[in-house]
């Protein structure tokens, strides 16, 4: 009995995080702007360096809370229910092309409409966040949110599993095609991120731990599993918000030192034109192949969330001399949460009012 309480009581300071989880991040946020060293000296942290070839990945603080996130992210994936996929493999496939090619259709856009923007270093900047946001595997938190407005775990599971495992290939593919919209020393970066290093930090933070994660729990059972997983929650909670602090610690001190109250705005805006952009998106095709209302739900948190835990801890080591591609990439998760939470409220509201 003594376990139960114990479990119930973990299970409901989780669930009070998560509903205050986009106030949390503002807090996390200010932390870091007024004390980051604490963040910075984490940054600092190595746990040494892995090669391949030409290329190699340090295993700084925030790799190493990354993997730690995704291996008890995946100690509860269910495999059997993503199996179910398979007789609506269309659909999962519709939503990994297009929450790949929507960002990047977005920001061509923008690298046309923007292309005089009174600072070419600010646009190149944007434009290189973007990418990051674009290139990143569905987050896995968009499986808990689909979770709690009735969406379709098992397409949700899909979703992030299958974006985890292309992403090798994917995500040098993307950074290639947005380098074509930047240029000078931008353009430079994500060409040398898309030659070797960006594969193999994908496959040591999020491939590796996310399979030994599954693999764990298929040894151990589901029942063993069950019984820790409200503590594994509450450990990710904690590291998640830990890895917000210490990329934001590297970021928003040197934006918000000398602070452009125009390319603030224009960040936060197009950001948000994106995100809401990106759960329409999923919303819209979802009823256009016939899916029913769960897998349209879950079509749309996947669209619109992308693991930019990964995003902020791959631009913070290889781009941490340009403080306003961090910028859009934090800009970003926190829009995904507001506007998660926003669409989480809409589709609960309206599922009450179809059942009265």
């Amino acid at each position: 009995m003594a376990f139960v309480d114990w479990r119930r009581r973990v299970d409901f300071v989780v669930r009070a995080i998560h509903d205050k989880l986009v106030w949390i991040l503002l807090g996390t946020y200010a932390l870091a702007v007024v004390v980051p060293g604490p963040g910075l000296a984490v940054r600092n942290v190595s746990a040494g360096v892995v090669r391949a070839g030409h290329t190699s990945v340090q295993l700084s603080g925030p790799t190493l809370l990354l993997e730690l996130l995704l291996f008890n992210a995946s100690i509860g994936v269910n495999t059997r229910e993503v199996v179910r996929l398979v007789h609506r493999a269309r659909i999962g496939l519709l939503g990994l092309v297009a929450n790949s090619a929507l960002p990047l259709l977005f920001t061509a856009i923008v690298a046309v409409v923007f292309s005089h923007w009174h600072d070419v270093d600010e646009m190149q900047a944007l434009l290189v966040g973007m990418a990051f946001v674009a290139a990143m595997p569905i987050a896995g938190s968009s499986t808990a949110w689909s979770q709690n407005a009735e969406g379709n775990v098992a397409l949700s599971l899909g979703l992030v599993l299958a974006s985890t495992v292309v992403s090798p290939l994917l995500t040098p593919f993307e950074f290639r095609i947005v380098a074509g919209f930047t240029t000078g020393d931008y353009s430079e970066d994500l060409l040398e991120l898309a030659s070797g290093s960006t594969e193999l930090f994908l496959m040591l933070a999020v491939v590796v731990p996310s399979a030994l994660g599954i693999g764990l729990r298929a040894i151990a059972g589901a029942a063993r599993v069950s019984k820790i997983l409200p503590l594994v929650k509450l450990v990710n909670t904690g590291v998640l918000i830990a890895l917000n602090y210490i990329n934001a610690a590297a970021a928003l001190p040197n934006v918000l030192r000398r602070p452009d109250a125009d390319y603030l705005l224009l960040v936060f805006g197009l950001t948000a034109v994106l995100c809401m952009g990106a759960f329409a998106a999923g919303r819209f095709i979802g009823a256009r192949v016939g899916a029913d209302e769960s897998e349209q739900v879950s079509l749309m948190f996947g669209l619109g969330m992308n693991n930019n835990g990964s995003g902020l801890v791959l631009a913070t080591t290889t781009m941490a001399d340009h403080p306003n591609v961090l910028l859009t990439i934090v800009a970003y998760n926190l829009v995904q949460q507001v506007v998660a939470g926003v669409a989480d409220h809409l589709v609960l509201a309206r599922s009450r009012r179809v059942r009265t």
